[in-house]
């Protein structure tokens, strides 16, 4: 007779009730913090977007010629050859004087893109070369560069065009 009454108060009994229904408070706070949550994440992506948008136009603008440059490179290769040609009838003459005069303005002209030349000495690097033959050698060991055959050129850290080189194929073997 004297159980006591149960008090609506009681933590052990508020778990037990299956269907009280829940704080409107709680759900509110819990549907901004999803909210806030989606919020930052947009305008996280947003500035990704932003920033890889930037790269992209950066990159545009300091590669974007490098299709016209490497078209321009065989033009540049013959007029090297005809160059070359003017300078064993005469150094001298006129002609080739001009001709001097074209290639430094085009060469100038390139480097000002950001063009360069690929050096081509020591041993062969095949990202920077492309190996046309080998040939014996007495002097330079295997793998060691002779000549170039056809200039090569960057476009500032990016290959437009490698140069074609011969390479050594070490001493020759001894005739037998």
């Amino acid at each position: 007779m004297s159980d006591p009454a149960p008090h609506p108060e009681d933590p052990e009994l508020q778990d037990l009730t299956p269907d009280s229904p829940p704080d409107p408070l709680d759900a509110a706070l819990m549907e901004v913090a999803q909210w806030k949550d989606a919020a930052l994440r947009a305008a996280a992506e947003l500035d990704n977007y932003r920033k890889r948008m930037a790269r992209e136009m950066q990159e545009a603008a300091r590669y974007g010629n490098a299709g016209l440059l490497e078209s321009l490179l065989p033009i540049l290769d013959n007029f090297d050859y005809g160059l070359q040609a003017a300078r064993l009838e005469n150094e001298k003459s006129n002609l080739f004087i001009g001709l001097s005069m074209v290639l430094k303005q085009i060469q100038d002209f390139l480097r000002d893109q950001g063009v360069e030349e690929i050096p081509v000495s020591g041993p062969f690097d095949p990202n920077l070369h492309d190996a046309v033959t080998q040939q014996p050698h007495d002097s330079l060991p295997e793998g060691t560069i002779i000549t170039q055959t056809r200039k090569g050129y960057k476009l500032r850290d990016r290959l437009l065009r490698p140069s074609s080189v011969v390479l050594s194929s070490g001493p020759a073997a001894p005739a037998a």
